[in-house]
C-alpha cells in the first residue's frame, strides 16, 4: 500500500475529529439538562461558541482576513450547510427517534459522498471502498438498533435525516478541495459564527425557559471547544489530505465514541448485538484509514475524467 504523508496526516486529523465529535452527544445532553435549552438552541450555542472561539484565535494570531470570491463562497457554504445539517438532524430526532435519525444521517453521509465522487469522476468506487461502506452501514445499524418510531411522523423524520445527511455530505465534498488563502481555522470560525446567526431565531422560538448556571456555562464552553471548534477544524484540514470518502466514513467514529461514553457515563446498556455492531464499525473505520486518498492518485483520476 502506498499512501502519501499528507494522506496519513489527514487520516490522523479525521480520527481525532471523529473521536471529539463523539463527546458532543454527552456534552449536548448535559448542557440541555442543565440549562433547559431546546435541541435547536443547543445547536445554535454550539456553533456560536465554537465559531467565536476560532474567530478570537484568528484575531490573536493575526491571521489574514479572507480575500477573494472563492474564500467567501466557501465561508458562505459552511454558514449555510452547518445549520441546515444541525437543524435537520434535530428535527429528525423530534419527529422520529434518536436511533432512526442517527442511522440515516450518519449512515447515509458516506454513501452520498461515494456516489458524488464516483459520478463526478473524482474517485473510483473500488472493492475496498465498497466493502468499507457495507461494513459501516451494517455495524451502524446493529450499534444503533431498531428504530423506535412509526407512522407519518417517522417518514417526515426520515426525510429530514436524509436532508441532514445530504448537507453533511455536500459540506464534506466541498471542504475536501482547498481554497487558496483560506485556512481551516479562519473558514470554520467565520462560517460557524454566521451559521449561529442563522439559527438564532429558531433557537429563540423553541426555548421558552432558560436556566443559566455555572455547570451549564462550562458545559457550553466545552461543547463549543472540543467537538466543534477543534473537531471541525481538524476535519476540514484532514479532508484535503485523506479525501472526502475517508472523511465521511471516519465520521462514523462519532456514534461509536458517543455510544461508549453513554455506556460509561449515562448508565446506558449495550447488548451483544450492539457490541458486534461496534466491532464491525471499527473494522470499517480501519478500512477507511487504509484506503485514505492519495492526492496524486486523485489528481490522475480527475485528469483522466476531464
Amino acid at each position: 500500500m502506498s499512501v502519501s504523508l499528507s494522506a496519513r496526516v489527514g487520516t490522523a486529523d479525521l480520527v481525532v475529529a471523529g473521536i471529539l465529535w463523539g463527546t458532543g452527544g454527552l456534552l449536548g445532553t448535559l448542557v440541555q439538562r442543565w440549562t433547559h435549552l431546546s435541541p435547536i438552541a443547543v445547536a445554535a450555542v454550539r456553533l456560536a461558541v465554537g465559531g467565536l472561539l476560532l474567530v478570537g484565535l484568528c484575531v490573536l494570531t493575526r491571521r489574514a482576513i479572507p480575500r477573494g470570491a472563492p474564500a467567501w463562497r466557501r465561508i458562505g457554504a459552511i454558514a449555510v450547510l452547518a445549520p441546515v445539517f444541525q437543524g435537520c438532524y434535530f428535527g429528525a430526532v423530534a419527529l422520529s427517534s434518536v436511533s432512526l435519525a442517527t442511522l440515516i444521517t450518519i449512515g447515509m453521509s458516506p454513501v452520498v459522498v461515494a456516489l458524488a465522487e464516483y459520478l463526478t469522476g473524482r474517485r473510483a468506487l473500488d472493492r475496498t471502498r465498497a466493502c468499507g461502506l457495507a461494513l459501516a452501514l451494517t455495524g451502524l445499524a446493529l450499534l444503533v438498533g431498531t428504530p423506535g418510531a412509526d407512522g407519518s411522523a417517522a417518514l417526515w423524520g426520515a426525510a429530514m435525516a436524509l436532508g441532514a445527511a445530504t448537507a453533511f455530505a455536500v459540506l464534506t465534498v466541498i471542504a475536501a478541495v482547498p481554497v487558496p488563502g483560506l485556512d481551516p481555522v479562519t473558514g470554520t470560525g467565520a462560517g460557524f459564527t454566521a451559521g449561529a446567526v442563522l439559527l438564532a431565531l429558531p433557537a429563540a422560538m423553541t426555548s421558552t425557559t432558560i436556566d443559566p448556571n455555572l455547570p451549564g456555562v462550562l458545559g457550553a464552553l466545552a461543547l463549543g471547544l472540543f467537538p466543534t471548534a477543534i473537531a471541525y477544524t481538524l476535519y476540514f484540514r484532514g479532508l484535503t489530505g485523506a479525501g472526502a470518502g475517508a472523511g465521511a466514513l471516519l465520521a462514523l467514529l462519532e456514534p461509536l465514541t458517543g455510544t461508549l461514553l453513554a455506556v460509561l457515563f449515562l448508565d446506558e446498556r449495550l447488548g451483544l448485538v450492539g457490541w458486534f455492531g461496534a466491532a464491525l464499525l471499527s473494522l470499517a473505520l480501519v478500512t477507511a484509514g487504509l484506503a485514505a486518498e492519495d492526492p496524486d492518485e486523485a489528481l490522475r483520476i480527475r485528469e483522466q475524467a476531464g
